[in-house]
Order: C-alpha cells, then structure tokens, then sequence
C-alpha cells in the first residue's frame, strides 16, 4: 500500500513509499484494531521533518512515513477489544510507551527518557497511508457528529492539554481563578486554544502578526475573543493596555516570542510553551528583570508537549461544546484539503508556500 514518506536528514526528501497492508493480528493479545484511513492533517511537524530538522526512521527502515492528525473508520478489531467496533470514526494518539514509569501508566507524552516514540515523528510510521493497525488503547472513538471536524481531534487535544496543565499545576496556590489570558499565535493551535479558553470563561486575547479582518480574526472574534494584530500593538503595550495576563500560552513557533512572554505574564501567572523550535535561533533576553520579577511574582514557565488518551477525550468533547457554543465555527479552520497519497508534493508545496492555510489535511479515501 502507499504511504507518504521522508529520508530523515535528508532535506526535501518526501516521495512515496509502499508497506504490506498491516492486519489485525499485528497487535498481539487479541487487541489490534485495523483503521482504514480517510483524511490526515499536515502541519510544520511534517514540514520541519522533511527539511530534516529533526525526525528518525523504525529501526530496520530508511524512511519514516509521515503524518499523526489521523482520521479514520475501523475496518476491524481483535477478539479481546470491547469498545470499538467496525463502522466506528476514529482518531489515535501519536505517543506510544517508552520504559519510564509514565509510559507504563498511560502518560507517555510525560516520558523521563531522553528517547521517545511519536508516530509520524520520531522511530515509529505515521498514519499517512491508507491502512493502519495499532493496539485499542491508543485509537480514540469520535462521535459521528463530529466527523466533520476530522483532522483537528489531535491538535485540540494539544490545546485542551495545555490548557488543562496550567490549571492541574496552579492548584498549588488553593485557589487560582485567571480572567485575562493572552494567546500567541493564531494558527491551528492557536485558535483552538483560544477555543478552550473562552469555554472556561476568560478574557482571551488571541496575538498575530497579520492584520484583521482576515479569516483567523474572523474565527477568533466569533469565539468571543479578541483578535490583536502585533503590527498594530507590539507585545510590549499589551500590559499598558488590558493588564498583564493571568495565563499565556504561546503557540508560535518562534523562540524570541516564547520569551518575549515571560515579561507579559502577572503574578502568580503561568506561560505555557508548546512550540516545538527545530532551528537554531539565539534571543537576548533582560535576564536579571525577568529573574526578580518571577521569582517576586511567583510565575511559571510550563511545557507541553503531544498528549495522552485522556487529552484527546476531553479535547473531543471540548469540540462538542464549542459546536454547541459557537455553531459553524470551529470548522472555518479546515481551510485547505489535498486529494490523495499521490499529490505529496503539493501537499508539501502548501505547508511551504502557503500562508493563509489554517489546516492543510489530505483526503486519503471517501468514507
């Protein structure tokens, strides 16, 4: 079968790969789940690893296939899996355990070692072919109606995760009720975030460079938030202005921005990271203010990276609520669809070329 592939280290190295046709009983103990594939997202992950920043084949291939915002209906499951069933819309969870004690409990996106494995991303295939088959633990059911979102469960469940962190962690104060947060960034993550927030109750307001209206200040404005331009207000006059946040959650993709918001945060405030940065930038930062204004204000620099079962849970019910809360909106994201495994280079073309793209995702099969 087809399968969308990189060389990794090797920049620009996207082609087609063939694989056998995985089975059910791949999966041993009788827990396969085999998932014909519909439709998968592609975003600056996919980019990056095929400009070779980073990523690392299976062992025993020179290739890895890309692809981890899955979509797909289950074709068929092993004797032992209780919750799914064939006909079922699915997603899966990228992570898959390593040996830590967190990868044993179910929360490999919080392993301690230094090596991981992330489907589509670091030694394991991804899911942009057109069959997959892993273990029922790890494919999340989404509800029917909700298969018009597709591609976008795995990146909510990044932005419900972040989210969820900040308040997990903020419990350390007894009592943490934030009403002001700032958002960086208004790509997918971005704007699903701005999402989850509003469904808590804050006072978003969601930063990107480009100038509104646009369809990204469209979105964020029916959500109920603010859409601010930094062309129009730099970072620096956000505090003069609204007050300085009680949570940030940066989703930019550049380095300077993630520290550029530790001087944007209030007290007992937390900065959420969840870029992933694959290059080699340097920023200056005022080190010595930041240092005594975060120590004084007890502040918190938190990452997130990927997320668990339970994040892709609630993240899909997230998506649930914000259909009910702002009809229409949430799918605005998915903005540029590519017909088939063949058209990978113009898949690649777009995530490079093509600025306005919110969600570039591939339409693998009709179902």
């Amino acid at each position: 079968m087809k399968a969308v592939a990189v060389t990794p280290g090797k920049p620009n190295s996207v082609h087609l790969a063939e694989l056998p046709k995985p089975r059910v009983d791949d999966i041993p103990g009788g827990r396969g789940v085999l998932v014909r594939v519909l439709k998968i997202g592609v975003d600056a992950t996919d980019r990056e690893i095929n400009e070779a920043k980073y990523g690392a084949a299976p062992p025993g291939y020179d290739f890895l296939v890309l692809g981890h915002e899955s979509f797909g209906v289950v074709e068929a499951v092993g004797k032992n899996v209780r919750n799914l069933k064939p006909g079922d819309y699915v997603t899966a969870t990228v992570r898959r355990p390593g040996g830590s004690i967190y990868d044993q409990i179910g929360t490999s996106d919080m392993t301690s070692e230094e090596v991981y494995y992330e489907r589509g991303i670091n030694l394991l295939h991804g899911f942009l072919t057109e069959y997959y088959v892993d273990d029922a633990e790890f494919i999340v059911r989404m509800p029917d109606g909700l298969k018009h979102l597709h591609v976008l469960a795995e990146p909510m469940s990044c932005a419900t995760k972040a989210v969820q962190q900040a308040f997990e962690v903020q419990r350390r104060l007894r009592v943490w009720r934030p009403q002001v947060a700032y958002v960086m960034g208004a790509g997918q993550i971005g704007l699903l975030t701005t999402l989850v927030l509003r469904l808590r109750g804050l006072e978003v307001y969601t930063l990107a460079r480009g100038e509104g209206p646009s369809l990204k200040s469209e979105i964020v404005e029916a959500m109920g938030a603010h859409y601010i331009s930094t062309k129009q207000t730099p970072l620096q006059a956000m505090p003069a202005k609204v007050g300085k946040a009680d949570l940030i959650i940066d989703a930019t993709g550049s380095s300077a921005i993630a520290f550029g918001c530790m001087q944007l945060l209030g007290h007992n405030g937390v900065l959420v990271w969840t870029s992933v940065t694959g290059g080699l930038q340097h920023t200056e930062v005022p080190s010595d203010k930041v240092n005594l204004d975060w120590v004084l204000g007890n502040k918190l620099l938190l990452g997130s990276v990927n997320a668990n079962r339970e994040h892709f849970e609630m993240g899909i019910k997230d998506m649930a609520l914000g259909e009910v809360m702002f009809p229409g909106v949430i799918q605005r994201i998915l903005t540029t669809p590519i017909q088939g495994l063949d058209s990978y280079q113009k898949m690649m073309q777009t995530l490079v070329e093509d600025n306005e793209a919110l969600k570039v995702y591939v339409e693998v099969a009709e179902g």
